[in-house]
C-alpha cells in the first residue's frame, strides 16, 4: 500500500489550500479559483510521519470544494469557419491577462493567498496551450508559487465527480477533441473506448460548417437547435467497432446529402417505400433541420452502445457525462432512457462545467497538489496527445 510523508504534503498543519486554474487547450479561455478546506490539518487527524493512501483519500474525499471565481472568454470565427490554432493563440494571449486579474478581484484574494499554479499540459491544439502554459511559468515564477500541470480529460471527469457527486461512474467524456468511454480501477481512468477518427464535437462541428451555421454561442449548440425541428431520419451510417467509433465516414455521407439533397424529394420505386395503391412514395423535402437530427440520433445511439456495454462489464449503475458536447439535452435525454432500462442514474453538469473551464482544471490540479504533486519548469511542457490512462491518480484509492 502506498503511503505519504505527511510533512511533504500542503494540508500537513492548515486546512486550505487556494489554486489558480488556466485553460485554453482549445477555443474556449478559462479562468478559475478554487479553494479546497479539510476538516482539519491532516497533523491532527494522522499520527506519525506518513499516511496510507487510502486514508488520505478518505479525507481529500470529506473536504469542502468552493468556487470563487469561474470566468471564461471564447474565441468565436464567423460562421462557416473553424478556428486555427495560430489565431486561437493570439486571442488567449490577448485576453488572459486581464481575466486572470478579473479572476482574482471577483475571488476576493491577491496573488499571495494563492497557493498553486494549475494550468492545462494536454491534450489540446498546441499553439494556446503553450499561450496558456508560458503565463502558467511565468506566474509561477512571479509569485514563487508551484506549477501543477493538468489532463484536461481527468479535469473534466474530477470537476463532474465533485459537481454531480457521482461516485465510481463510467464517464462518457465528449468533446470537440475527444471522444471517450472510461472507468476508473487501480489509480487510473482506464479507456475502455474511443474514436478511431475524428471527435464527435469535431463531427458536429465540421457539419455545421458545411450547413453555415453560427459559431456562436457553439456550433454544438446550433446543430442542436435545429436537431430539434427536424422530423425526418435519414438513414447514415453506423460505425461501431467493438468498444470503439467512428464518425468520417458518418460525417462525409451527411455532406454529400447536405451538397445534394438539401430541399429536394426523397423518391424510390421499391415495393417496400409504395404507398396504398402500389406507387412510389415521395418523401418531403430534406432539410436541414432533418440532417441535424439525423446526425445527432445517429452518433449518440452509438455512444449510449459503448457506454451501456462499458456499465455491464464493470457492473456499474452510474454514469457520467462530461466534456462540451455533455451539454447536450439530446444525448442526455437518450442517455436517461438507457440508464432507466438498467436501473441506473445518469449524472450530467450545465454548461458552466461541461464546457471547458478554468475551475475544472484548479480543482483537479489542487487535489494533485494535495498528494504532494507538482510540476517542474523543465517538466512544465505541453504535449497535444496526453492520454487520460497515463495520470496517476493519487487522491483516489476506492
Amino acid at each position: 500500500m502506498a503511503t505519504f510523508s505527511l510533512t511533504s504534503l500542503p494540508n500537513y498543519d492548515r486546512t486550505t489550500v487556494i489554486s489558480l486554474g488556466l485553460e485554453g487547450s482549445a477555443n474556449k479561455l478559462g479562468v478559475g479559483v478554487v479553494r479546497h478546506t479539510l476538516l482539519q490539518p491532516l497533523s491532527a487527524q494522522f499520527a506519525g510521519q506518513t499516511i496510507q493512501a487510502t486514508h488520505l483519500a478518505e479525507a481529500l474525499h470529506g473536504q469542502q470544494v468552493d468556487v470563487l471565481a469561474n470566468l471564461r472568454h471564447t474565441y468565436i470565427t464567423p460562421p462557416g469557419q473553424g478556428f486555427l490554432p495560430k489565431d486561437t493563440a493570439v486571442h488567449h494571449r490577448q485576453y488572459i491577462l486581464p481575466l486572470i486579474a478579473q479572476a482574482l478581484q471577483e475571488a476576493q484574494i491577491t496573488p499571495a493567498d494563492v497557493d498553486a499554479i494549475c494550468f492545462t499540459q494536454g491534450p489540446g491544439m498546441g499553439g494556446p496551450l503553450v499561450s496558456v502554459a508560458i503565463v502558467a511559468r511565468t506566474l509561477s515564477l512571479l509569485w514563487q508559487r508551484p506549477l501543477v500541470g493538468v489532463n484536461h480529460c481527468v479535469g473534466h471527469i474530477e470537476m463532474g465527480r465533485q459537481i454531480t457527486g457521482a461516485t465510481n461512474p463510467v464517464v462518457l467524456y465528449v468533446s470537440g477533441g475527444n471522444t471517450q468511454v472510461i472507468a476508473y480501477a487501480q489509480n487510473r481512468y482506464r479507456i475502455f473506448g474511443e474514436t478511431l477518427d475524428i471527435a464527435v464535437g469535431n463531427c458536429l462541428d465540421r457539419f455545421a460548417r458545411i450547413i453555415n451555421l453560427p459559431n456562436d454561442p457553439s456550433p454544438g449548440y446550433n446543430i442542436e437547435q435545429y436537431a430539434k425541428r427536424g422530423s425526418q431520419l435519414v438513414d447514415l451510417p453506423y460505425a461501431v467497432k467493438g468498444m470503439d467509433v467512428s464518425f468520417s465516414g458518418i460525417l462525409y455521407n451527411v455532406q454529400t446529402l447536405a451538397k445534394t439533397r438539401l430541399g429536394t424529394n426523397r423518391s424510390t420505386s421499391t415495393n417496400d417505400n409504395a404507398d396504398s395503391k402500389g406507387q412510389p412514395s415521395t418523401c418531403p423535402p430534406l432539410t436541414a433541420e432533418d440532417l441535424c437530427f439525423s446526425l445527432q440520433e445517429t452518433i449518440f445511439a452509438m455512444l449510449i452502445e459503448i457506454t451501456e456495454r462499458a456499465m455491464a462489464h464493470i457492473g456499474s449503475q452510474e454514469v457520467l457525462i462530461v466534456g462540451g458536447v455533455g451539454c447536450n439535452l439530446r444525448l442526455q435525454e437518450m442517455m436517461g432512457e438507457m440508464a432507466r432500462q438498467r436501473g441506473a442514474n445518469v449524472f450530467a453538469t450545465d454548461e458552466r462545467f461541461c464546457i471547458d473551464n478554468g475551475i475544472m482544471i484548479a480543482h483537479a490540479g489542487t487535489l494533485a497538489f494535495q498528494t504532494g504533486f507538482a510540476t517542474s519548469l523543465a517538466d512544465s511542457t505541453i504535449t497535444q496527445r496526453f492520454r487520460t490512462d497515463e495520470v496517476y491518480v493519487a487522491w483516489r484509492d476506492d
